[in-house]
């Protein structure tokens, strides 16, 4: 048995997939390689093998044409996924299985990988509408962390009975392997907040509160602050635009446009109170329930809206002005969201028990030798 692990976009995605690469290499004889688009996707893959113990699979870098070659030199146009499947599309056919973290590689039916069974587990546990989208119909097998995900989806027919298995976050898996980085570099012990903008530009709450935010936390130095955003917001920007922003932490804020910590969950755990818009990664951070306060910076009517689903989990903000005020409400106001936020982690994360990766790689195991494979 041959399968090959596609990270077919940035490399924060290994958190949500490498773990069940190893936990499958530990308990089979199959041939597990790592395929990478991303050049920062190595460290990542070598991170996660060593707080694993092992084993280290082979990593192979997709070729890329001379055109896709030209066009990723322009950041700012993104990872050209759908190119870069087409220019490896014999060589990943020739596997028995394709796994992949996001949705994207669903596109290597159309583009000629009849071969392969393939293999999603959703990057993430949130509410938006674009993660239970039709082309997710596409896999033959979708690993999901909760029950939340896969109501929705078996409800939209994008999953079918006999082709998902639950098996809670492997990301919280994972970073419950990888050892915490240093301690935060704050001069004293405060109470923390995490804030955490999306990169949706019609959704991020960053162009509207970030500076009202770190003029907050400059007069009102009561509180640490941490201002983790999307990997993804920075990540096709110049390194002298992201130093820029680094040099604006001070002595209660950090300010981080993207390192190990920001993909890892060291910030989540290291904080009181998130900060933050439509990220998934706010369940991440409920797996402990804390304080939350939800930014609405254009106006969205969302109290009906399904996508929006995490907003009822903590106070919403639509005036940057009001913003500190409900920073600083949030532990009292706790108590009215507590109940809400543990069933709906739950129903998001799934079974939140050690061992979310082995679980994940028992079902592809079991999928595989359904299909009438060795």
């Amino acid at each position: 048995m041959r399968i090959a692990f596609l990270y077919i976009a940035e490399a924060y995605q290994c958190y949500h997939g490498a773990a069940i690469a190893l936990e499958l290499a530990r308990r089979t004889g199959w041939t597990i390689v790592n395929h990478y688009n991303d050049p920062e996707t190595p460290h990542h893959l070598r991170r996660i093998a060593e707080a694993w113990g092992g084993p280290f699979l082979e990593e192979r870098p997709l070729h890329k044409s001379l055109l896709t070659q030209g066009l990723q030199r322009i950041k700012r146009l993104g990872m050209f996924k759908d190119m870069v499947m087409r220019d490896n599309i014999a060589e990943l056919n020739g596997y028995d299985a394709i796994f992949a973290v996001e949705n994207t590689a669903a596109s290597l039916r159309r583009l000629g990988a009849t071969h392969p069974r393939l293999i999603y587990s959703p990057h993430g546990f949130g509410d938006r509408a674009r993660g239970f989208i039709p082309r997710i119909a596409t896999f033959d097998l979708v690993l999901l962390a909760g029950r939340k995900t896969a109501a929705r989806m078996l409800s939209e027919g994008l999953i079918r009975e006999g082709g998902y298995a639950l098996t809670g976050s492997v990301k919280l898996d994972t970073a419950a392997h990888i050892a915490r980085a240093s301690a935060l570099p704050f001069d004293t012990a405060r109470p923390t907040v995490l804030y955490n903008a999306h990169k949706e530009p019609k959704l991020t709450s960053w162009h509207r509160f970030v500076e009202p935010m770190l003029a907050g936390f400059a007069a009102d130095p009561a509180m640490n602050l941490i201002v983790a955003p999307h990997v993804k917001l920075f990540r096709r920007r110049s390194e002298e635009l992201r130093q820029r922003w680094r040099a604006r932490s001070t002595a209660n804020v950090l300010v981080d446009p993207g390192s190990d910590r920001s993909v890892d969950m060291s910030y989540a755990a290291a904080s009181d109170i998130y900060v933050g818009d439509v990220s998934s990664q706010v369940y991440e951070f409920l797996a402990v329930p804390r304080p939350c306060v939800f930014l609405n910076a254009h106006g969205i009517d969302w109290r009906d809206d399904p996508s929006f689903a995490h907003w009822h989990l903590g106070d919403v903000v639509d005036d940057p002005a009001n913003l500190m005020a409900a920073i600083h409400a949030a532990p009292e106001r706790h108590a009215l969201y507590r109940e809400r936020q543990e069933t709906m982690a739950a129903a998001s994360l799934g079974d939140t028990s050690p061992g979310a990766a082995a679980r994940a790689a028992e079902a592809v195991i079991a999928f595989m030798k359904g299909q009438g494979r060795p």
